[in-house]
């Protein structure tokens, strides 16, 4: 029983540095953001000012399959964008095999009524999926510059004015904007969702740039320079993550990618927790898939710093921090009735509580001290961090099982079909998907795995208090909030369909 006791302490430990070392990575970021955050923000803008005499052709990709509920008032938002008509196209690359097609087909022809340079494109298969749509469709476009947008993204007028004049530098080959969210506020779970895409699109995005990092097209709401795409090989369709892969091929080609923080695109935050579930699934899978890829390639760049390469690699394997959380909530009840039996303290456990501590301080510079909402004041903001900010982390611990297979799969190499996630024009609280079409999931063994979890978590709560030792207390009511919202909430919006 020794050995057994000695053998999770290790698992735990090598765990717990895991994950201490990704916090201070965060940190290091962080870092960069404060510091040189407001000088590179600052040099953005004076190249968004210049107004250039003749603005370049740019052809705007909506790569679309199945979209009835948001597909309309995406290309409408498209068309109003503030830029010479004689200067874009739009091309609706529609894989679609319902009603989306007919809708398109309505929307194309209002538009060329009206004088738009504006195309239906469909193909025969959906071979490749979104980064085949990508690929095939740059075939018909007549611009240097490729902006794209996913379905449920509504882009402002200027979005293009404010892209473009980044791209004088011949060296910027990706210009991404920073998502914004129209239904934030529609449910806890888009509320908890809003929370950890605002550090994305804040403290890791704007400390990578200001850092000199290697940064991330985000597969939507950014521009591309053709000749860009070229160089770096074109959209391939062996990871889930065709963005990030092309991404890195890119930067390792010497292109540099520039993400404005000030402009924001707003897009919808999935509201049902097997569509979060999807997208989850997708984006922890792909950046596996691109890791097990990409990683030799970035250790062998010459042009890379070993601080560029040990922050490449820290991003492409963010996903896998899932897999070391799961596997300190699982240790940890095992590790209760051993503290006791092993000769060394296990104080020392606490000092990991700093990696802890630096997700805090992230999660409040993005969340709080940043104004990236218009009227909403200092006290407010903090007030719904002290109250969402535990619910973030038990919902964050309840998806690790869901989060740990799909990284497991794409490490492991196994292929699964592109799966989007579905949006249904959801933008205040009266809207609903209830009987919506395009609803996914099903009851599987890792959904049954779940609801034991939230138990057995709840047994450790409870054997914490029998034995008197309090070292995991508030860790395990976390994972036990957690796994029960995420297991409730997946067989609720499934009787819902």
């Amino acid at each position: 029983m020794l050995y057994l006791a000695y053998f999770i302490l290790l698992l735990y430990s090598l765990a717990l540095v895991y994950i201490s070392w990704y916090c201070l990575m965060q940190l290091h970021l962080l870092y960069h953001y404060k510091r040189s955050g407001r000088r590179v923000l600052q040099r953005l803008k004076v190249a968004e000012q210049r107004q250039k005499k003749k603005w370049p052709m740019v052809t705007v990709q909506l790569p679309l399959y199945n979209e009835m509920y948001v597909v309309e008032r995406l290309i409408d938002s498209i068309a109003a964008f503030d830029y010479p008509k004689d200067r874009f196209e739009i091309h609706i690359l529609d894989d679609s095999t319902d009603e989306t097609t007919t809708l398109v087909a309505a929307k194309v022809a209002e538009y060329k009524g009206k004088g738009f340079q504006i195309e239906h494109i469909r193909r025969s298969n959906r071979e490749g999926f979104k980064a085949g749509a990508l690929r095939d469709g740059m075939a018909f476009a007549k611009g240097d510059f490729f902006a794209i947008f996913d379905a449920d993204f509504l882009p402002q007028p200027d979005f293009l004015k404010r892209t473009i004049p980044h791209f004088e530098d011949p060296r910027v080959g990706v210009v991404q904007t920073r998502w914004e969210h129209i239904n934030e506020d529609y449910s806890l779970i888009t509320r908890l969702q809003a929370m950890q895409l605002n550090v994305h699109f804040t403290v890791e995005q704007g400390g990578r740039q200001a850092g000199r990092y290697l940064l991330q097209f985000n597969g939507t709401a950014g521009v591309w320079r053709r000749k860009t795409i070229e160089d770096a090989g074109g959209w391939e369709a062996d990871t889930l993550t065709e963005d990030l892969d092309l991404s890195i091929r890119a930067q390792l080609k010497g292109w540099r990618i520039v993400f404005l923080e000030k402009v924001g695109s707003p897009a919808e935050l999935p509201a049902e927790m097997n569509g979060l579930k999807s997208q989850q699934y997708r984006w922890m899978k792909g950046g596996a898939e691109t890791a097990r890829k990409m990683l030799p390639a970035v250790w062998r760049s010459p042009s890379l710093s070993f601080w560029q390469k040990m922050h490449s690699s820290m991003h492409l394997l963010a996903s896998s921090i899932f897999v070391f959380v799961f596997l300190v909530g699982v240790l940890s009840v095992p590790l209760l009735f051993f503290m006791d039996r092993l000769p060394i303290s296990v104080d020392y456990l606490k000092w990991f509580l700093f990696g802890w501590m630096v997700v805090i301080v992230v999660y409040y510079v993005a969340n709080v001290q940043l104004e990236l909402k218009q009227g909403s004041s200092y006290l407010s903001r903090l007030l719904k961090f002290v109250i969402l900010f535990p619910l973030f982390l038990a919902l964050s611990m309840g998806l690790s099982l869901h989060n740990s297979i799909a990284v497991l799969q794409g490490f492991l190499g196994r292929k699964t079909p592109f799966v989007r996630t579905p949006k249904y024009n959801l933008k205040s609280k009266k809207d609903s998907f209830i009987r919506k079409r395009y609803q996914l999931g099903n009851i599987n063994w890792a959904t049954l795995m779940e609801g034991f979890l939230a138990l057995y978590f709840a047994a450790g709560v409870y054997l914490g208090l029998s034995l008197h030792n309090s070292a995991f207390l508030s860790f395990h009511i976390l994972l036990a909030l957690g796994f029960s919202v995420i297991f409730y909430y997946t067989l609720k919006h499934l009787s819902m369909r």
